[in-house]
């Protein structure tokens, strides 16, 4: 059993937890996962590894409630346990060589972009984040990713806080000054695609984290599979052990976006259950 040390609630459907797992808080690295299951009964996630701190032996994930088990999870109290907390998995962001680099994060992708912009921040490399929300009722992180930015800029789709208009936009405005050794975008994968149509406008390096077609997490399920163009030919990977971070410029996000989108009505069902349950409780 893992236990909950700290939880903050960041938007009424998006929730920050620590939780104590010293082993995992020693290896983990920015990009990298943890899956974890609230109970004994419970299905496993992937979630993000948001932060890790090495001397209380914690790790922070941030999670937003859309389905079954996120409910679930947003109902442990800070003191309370789950099953079981494994990781860290996946491949971590690369770092090596890059001086200037730019963040690209949406929405709750921005939580997993946070570790990886104060990585960057801690080694000492130029960083300019953009971060995208539809309004002002959902901007999360602005504080964090302000400290671990030479630049930061935020936007909302409705104006109604920072700029008004996506991602996109500034970073074609950054791509026609100046120059970045890599581009790293997480978030949607719809907000990816664009993004990633946009540097190719300017034969700008991109790195895309696709974190949110991951279900198992180890390979096996099969659901994480991910289409990748190469040398004229279509390579299958698995998005949980290869990735989860990709050329941007390989990725079928066509491909990537009609699976996502398999599974949707059976996740609503079983979600409205859950509340049920608690409503019930």
């Amino acid at each position: 059993m893992f236990k909950i040390v700290h939880r903050r609630s960041l938007r009424p459907t998006v929730t920050q937890i620590e939780v104590e797992a010293p082993l995992v808080a020693n290896k983990a690295k920015p990009g990298q996962f943890i899956i974890l299951r609230v109970d004994e009964d419970g299905e496993r996630i992937p979630l993000t590894v948001a932060g890790v701190n090495k001397e209380e032996g914690t790790v922070k994930v941030i999670f937003q409630v859309v389905g079954a088990t996120t409910t679930k999870l947003n109902h442990v109290p800070e003191g309370g346990y789950i099953q079981d907390f494994v990781g860290p998995l996946g491949n971590a962001t690369e770092t090596e060589g890059i001086k200037k680099v730019c963040i690209v994060g949406g929405g709750v992708g921005c939580a997993i972009a946070l570790p990886v912009a104060e990585e960057f921040h801690r080694i000492g490399a130029d960083v300019t984040s953009i971060i995208g929300f539809r309004n002002k009722d959902l901007v999360i992180l602005e504080d964090e990713f302000r400290a671990a930015s030479n630049r930061l800029i935020v936007m909302t789709d409705d104006g109604s806080y920072g700029r008004e208009g996506n991602c996109t936009v500034p970073l074609r405005e950054l791509l026609e000054k100046e120059k970045f050794d890599n581009i790293i975008c997480i978030g949607p994968l719809v907000m990816m695609k664009f993004t990633v149509l946009t540097a190719k406008e300017f034969n700008a390096p991109i790195t895309v984290s696709m974190s949110p077609i991951m279900i198992d997490g180890t390979g096996m399920c099969g659901g994480c599979r991910l289409t990748l163009h190469e040398d004229g030919k279509d390579i299958i990977k698995f998005a949980c052990v290869d990735g989860p971070d990709f050329d941007g410029y390989k990725v079928d996000f066509d491909n990537a976006i009609m699976r996502s989108r398999m599974y949707t009505d059976f996740e609503r069902h079983a979600y409205e259950e859950t509340c049920n349950l608690f409503k019930n409780a």
